[in-house]
Parts: C-alpha cells; structure tokens; sequence
C-alpha cells in the first residue's frame, strides 16, 4: 500500500464492519497486538501440563501470544464472529439423555467451518484491496498459533467466561471466529466486558470436571480433548463420565444463561449433514473406514479417523443400557486390528455383561 495516499483509516474501519456482514459475520471488531497479560497466563497454563498431548499449543513459542513474530508488520487485528448452531438440530439436552444415540458437538453438525470462514475473510481482505490498494494481511481461523478468544474479547466480540469459551452479551457463545492479521494502523475497538458474575453453570454440569477454577479448564479432563485430540487410551476413571458423546462436549455451552440469547445460523452449510445430528451409536459402530470417509467427507469429524471413532462409540456403547445387539456390535470389533479400538471393546462388554464396576467406598 502506498501510504502517500493516506487512506482515512477510520472510514475503512466503518467498511470492513459493513463489508464483514455483508459476507455473513455477525461482527466485527479491531485491536492491537498486545497480549502480555495473555501470554503469562498461557504459559503457566503450559507449565502445569494442562494442554495434555496438545504439543502445538508449546511448539511455536511466542508467536502464538505476539502476532507481530508470527506475521512480521502486523499491527492490527481484525477479528470476526459467524454463528454455527443450525435450528435443524435435536434438541442437545434431550439428546444427552438417549443412550442409544450419539451426542456430535453442535459445531461440527455441518461442513467444515476451516474452508467458510477462512474464504470468506479473504472475500474480506479482497474488499479491502479493492478500496485502498494492496496491504500486509494473512486471514485464520483455529490453523495457526493464534490466540483467537483474547484477540476476541479485546476486539470487544465477547469475553472469556469462566468456561474459557467467548460469550456475547447479545448472541451467546455457538458462534466461530476467525482473524485477519494487518499491517493497517485502523483505530481499535473497545475491550469486552465480563458479565459472568456469580454464576457458575459451566462449572457445576461438566461433566468431568474439567473446569477445575474460574476461567481455568485442564484439558486433560475435557470431554472434548479426550474424544477428538488425545489419541491414545482414554482413562478409565473418565470413561463413564462420558456419556454417549462421541465427538466433543457442549454442556459448558448448553447449559450457560446467556445461550438463552443466541441465534440459529442463516448458513446452510452448517446445517446437519449425513444423519449426524442424533444418530444411532450401533449404526455408527457398524461403519468401515471407507464409509466412515465418506459419510464424514467435508466435516470436521474425519480429523480424529476411524480408529478413534470406534474407540469413541465403544466407550459410549459401554454407557449405554445393557442390550444383547450392543453386546453382539460389541463383539464384532473384539478383533479388531488396532490393540486402542480392542481395549475400548473389551470395557464396553464388560460394562453391558456386568454393569459399572463399584466405585471407591466413601472415605
């Protein structure tokens, strides 16, 4: 860009807010680089091993917590909101209750919201060329070391609640976010504000406990660390605490007050594809790997592979009431070449022969 040209940075700003819902954002908003404050609290976090098996979140050093190392010249964020949760979708808490089906996270109900929302930045960014010339830019979207909630809450969409998840004072928490890093000195918007009070839902229903404090989660307890990024054998202590959540956990979310203001996405490619929204666990347990590619093609779900999908629906098997074709499904997989799916089979038939094992007596 040629900075002769001295574009009002204050009108351009005003566009790109324009220009963000025009492209099916439901905000946008703009801050500087500064993390610090985010960066100690980070690497604490890292310190105690709460990240579990999640390598990356250590591997990039600073320039997770300094845009300006992970994209030289950045000055500028803009960050961006898109709601996901379909109003197609099972009710979740009901669904939470059927043990004969499977609880999917309602963000990944859909298409892969990587491609989406990446493209449409760049339809953002390619706005912004057209009005004032070629500038330094790179769009993401949870695909690279970037502290995406704090840039959030600091662009004034949302705050962290005590779930460590974004919450919106006007729209709840079911929504994506995505960055454009610039080299733009465009004028930044106000911080958010925590309005979590008291309240302590999120802490009070998760289910194993992950949220050990306010506003501290060890992922190494969470549903969904366990389900989609840990890929070895999932404690057997947290097994039945899993319920018949296959691919994540949203009670955090589903049971927070300020959910009672969100919004149903307008786009379709969130809507729920392949008979993902309450599917039948034994059905799901019966697909190969080749089906499971393709009822899983274009969704986020493929990430974690077949193997983790069956050890998955096993361990939510191994919840459910005991029933002679779950144990018949069960003993389909007793051989299975992975020795991780076998284990996970092995606890699901004990489960449904025996039920749950007693636990420890009171102290």
């Amino acid at each position: 860009m040629n900075l002769e040209d001295k574009p009002d940075f204050f009108q351009l700003a005003a566009k790109v807010r324009a220009w963000g819902q025009e492209l099916g954002f439901q905000q946008i908003g703009i801050t500087d680089t500064g993390l610090a404050e985010h960066e100690e609290r980070l690497n604490q976090w890292l310190a105690l091993g709460m990240h579990g098996d999640m390598d990356y979140m250590q591997r990039h050093g600073s320039r997770r917590s300094r845009p300006g190392e992970l994209v030289p010249g950045t000055l500028r964020v803009i960050s961006a909101r898109m709601d996901y949760l379909p109003e197609s979708q099972t009710d979740p808490q009901l669904l939470l209750q059927q043990a004969d089906k499977a609880f999917i996270s309602r963000y990944a109900l859909g298409r892969d919201y990587h491609k989406l929302v990446r493209r449409r930045l760049q339809q953002l960014a390619t706005r912004m060329e057209g009005e004032i010339g070629a500038f330094g830019y790179r769009v993401f979207t949870d695909s690279a070391p970037v502290m995406e909630k704090p840039l959030a809450q600091k662009a004034g969409l949302g705050w962290q609640g005590k779930h460590t998840n974004l919450i919106n004072k006007q729209a709840g928490s079911w929504f994506f976010l995505g960055e454009l890093y610039t080299d733009l000195p465009l004028p930044v918007d106000q911080p958010a504000v925590d309005h979590c009070g008291s309240c302590r839902a999120c802490m009070d229903v998760c289910p194993t406990g992950a949220i050990i404090a306010a506003y501290q989660l060890d992922a190494r307890l969470c549903i969904s660390y366990l389900t989609i990024e840990h890929s070895g054998s999932i404690p057997i202590e947290l097994r039945s605490l899993i319920g018949n959540r296959i691919y994540g956990c949203d009670d955090c979310q589903i049971f927070c007050p300020w959910n009672k203001f969100a919004r149903y996405t307008n786009e379709q490619d969130f809507a729920p594809r392949h008979g993902l929204d309450a599917p039948d666990l034994l059905e799901l347990f019966s697909w190969d790997e080749s089906t499971f590619l393709e009822k899983t093609r274009g969704s986020a779900v493929r990430r974690i592979g077949h193997e983790r999908w069956l050890r998955n629906i096993a361990v939510a098997l191994g919840n459910s009431p005991s029933r002679q074709d779950v144990i018949s499904g069960l003993q389909a997989r007793e051989a299975h070449p992975s020795a991780l799916v076998r284990e996970h089979v092995a606890w699901a038939l004990e489960r449904q022969r025996n039920g749950p094992a007693p636990g420890p007596r009171p102290a």
